[in-house]
């Protein structure tokens, strides 16, 4: 089969690789119907990495397949069965994972980073790391479960409120998603801001009700005028703007730290979070919130067809990547 094995530092290669076959009696191997490619994917593969992975992995951590051989052990499944792929694996048995955390799970693993994943032909992975979805939902929707799950996570340790007021710092496909969540829920004002005319404009698309340019406007001013006390919850889907946060959000607002750059480090006034008491939240994957996705993208309720932006096949994978550096992409979609 086709695959893409990520090779280590700023590599990824296209390789005609053995297939794999199942090992464990909860496997399932399954043909890949499509892939996609993750922000995080450009962190691994950017030089110097700013996301650990694991070299010599088939990489590719957003994607659905369809069962086409199971283990023995395997009773929820049926050949044919179209699967959504959770990519963590989980230990189980540590403490995060007894006590109902699992996305802290002191032992886990990622499928497509650490583990092969999904950007070839087949892939196989545990069952229990599997969701079943309706044939009815497009393949371009529902391969946006994984992100969307993380999305769905964060928000609910924000518990969103109608009429709130929302700053995305990020318009990328994690902005995007969340501004499509955001509006769901009922915020009234959801303020989107990125460097990107091209991201901005499919903000738009998603229900932002403003949009702002760094380029073009001084952020805090604007945010201060729209809001006239500051926001409610600032989203940071960049992983480098915590600093910029708790400068946007009002006294005793929320501030959600999404985005992930292993090399950020900038200086926090801590001072200022303490005297408005600013709560502040990390978010890490999800925990248990496949099902919720799967009513999500089978009742049809938000407009992703939209955030599909360009599909390639596997083949041109590297024509996709370099595409999605330049930032004039959203979703890029990979079939093997």
């Amino acid at each position: 089969m086709l695959a893409a094995e990520f090779e280590g530092e700023g590599k990824l290669s296209i390789k005609d690789k053995k297939a794999p076959e199942i090992k464990n009696a909860n496997d399932v191997k399954l043909k890949v119907e499509v892939a996609s490619i993750c922000g995080s994917d450009l962190h691994i593969l950017a030089t110097p990495p700013t996301h650990p992975a694991e070299p010599n992995i088939i990489q590719g951590h957003e994607y659905i397949g369809e069962v086409v051989e199971k283990g023995r052990g395997v009773s929820s499944l049926n050949v044919g069965d179209r699967v959504i792929v959770d990519p963590t694996v989980v230990c189980g048995s540590c403490y995060y994972c007894q006590n109902g955390e699992k996305n802290i799970c002191e032992n886990f693993s990622t499928i497509g980073i650490f583990e092969d994943g999904g950007w070839a032909e087949y892939s196989v992975v545990p069952s229990q790391n599997t969701f079943k979805i309706s044939k009815d939902v497009p393949a371009e929707i529902a391969v946006l479960a994984e992100p969307l799950s993380c999305v769905v996570s964060g928000n609910e340790k924000l518990q969103t409120k109608p009429g709130d007021k929302v700053v995305v710092l990020g318009a990328g496909p994690m902005g995007q998603l969340f501004t499509q969540i955001l509006k769901a829920t009922g915020a009234g004002t959801i303020i989107v801001v990125d460097f990107s005319e091209y991201r901005l404009n499919y903000a738009i698309t998603s229900g932002a009700t403003h949009t702002i340019n760094p380029n073009d406007n001084n952020v805090e001013e604007v945010i201060n005028s729209l809001t006239n006390i500051g926001a409610d919850i600032v989203i940071d889907c960049v992983g480098s703007l915590f600093d910029q946060s708790i400068n946007l959000v009002r006294k005793g607002g929320k501030v959600l730290l999404v985005g992930m750059n292993e090399n950020s480090n900038k200086p926090i006034h801590q001072f200022k979070i303490t005297q408005n008491e600013i709560k502040v939240m990390g978010t890490i994957i999800q925990n248990n919130k496949f099902p919720t996705v799967i009513k999500i993208l089978e009742s049809g309720i938000l407009n992703l067809e939209k955030l599909i932006t360009h599909k390639v096949k596997l083949k041109d994978i590297h024509e996709g990547i370099e595409i999605m550096k330049t930032g004039n992409a959203i979703k890029i979609l990979v079939y093997p």
